[in-house]
């Protein structure tokens, strides 16, 4: 096991004040490290209790607390337009944004992961940061209550509650631009891949060329989350932009 896993799982409450402080609620001890239990890790050292059924509860209330922020906050909003700007602020890259905020170094430092994720960039693994967040708001509900939970809710995802009218389904951004593109008039995002590094840990570049125009510039340990990232800042760019791009698919418009 890596010395962070062992300090992670054996440090105690201790080993993990930066994330306790950012959650802004104290989690028990026990109840903190299985929700920093990846499966990973579990299947490991003997079977232990995973956090997947505090994710599953995690979930359920993420996605209340948001449904209901979102339904209060923009009463002139159908329902079609609500759960595309819900879709904005939970998904698997929303979550891992806000992990990443956790503290010092984020959420990835705390997770106890088993030798084959911690060797693959586990520990800013998209999925497995989303995860571990969902599993994180699940504890604070089992022991503080929802009143308690929503409020952590909407502290840590202000930013995203404040920004998701202004960005697409964040569930999958390369649609999201393609639409916006095809409603721009400007032509089909095209993308091109770089990518740096040994077999075992590469990492991707992905850029978006839109009209002939590099709009947006993603990194990510596999082809499709770079391509998810550059397209979600070129969703951003454009929709900042009052004018279309000006490369030679827009001069044919």
């Amino acid at each position: 096991m890596t010395s962070d896993s062992t300090t992670a799982s054996e440090g105690g409450e201790g080993e993990h004040v930066s994330l306790l402080a950012a959650l802004g609620v104290d989690v028990d001890p026990e109840l903190l490290t299985l929700a920093l239990t990846h499966r990973s890790y579990a299947y490991e050292n003997g079977g232990l209790p995973t956090n997947e059924r505090l994710e599953f509860l995690g979930d359920a209330v993420l996605g209340l607390t948001v449904t209901e922020k979102l339904y209060l906050s923009h009463p002139d909003k159908s329902e079609g337009e609500l759960a595309k700007i819900r879709a904005s602020v939970v998904n698997m890259h929303a979550l891992a944004e806000v992990a990443r905020s956790l503290g010092e170094g984020g959420l990835g430092p705390h997770l106890l992961l088993g030798k084959g994720e911690e060797l693959t960039g586990g520990r800013d693994k998209p999925s497995i940061l989303a995860d571990g967040m969902e599993s994180l708001l699940g504890a604070v509900h089992l022991q503080h209550g929802i009143d308690v939970a929503r409020t952590v809710v909407l502290r840590l995802f202000a930013e995203l509650l404040e920004r998701g009218p202004r960005l697409g389904a964040g569930l999958d951004w390369k649609t999201s631009l393609q639409e916006l593109t095809a409603e721009r008039g400007v032509g089909v995002p095209a993308y091109e891949i770089t990518a740096t590094g040994p077999d075992h840990d590469k990492e991707f570049t992905a850029t978006v060329i839109v009209a002939g125009d590099a709009r947006g510039v993603g990194v990510g340990r596999t082809k499709k989350e770079a391509e998810q990232k550059a397209a979600a800042a070129a969703w951003q760019s454009l929709s900042d932009s009052d004018a279309a791009p000006t490369g030679a698919a827009a001069d044919q418009n």
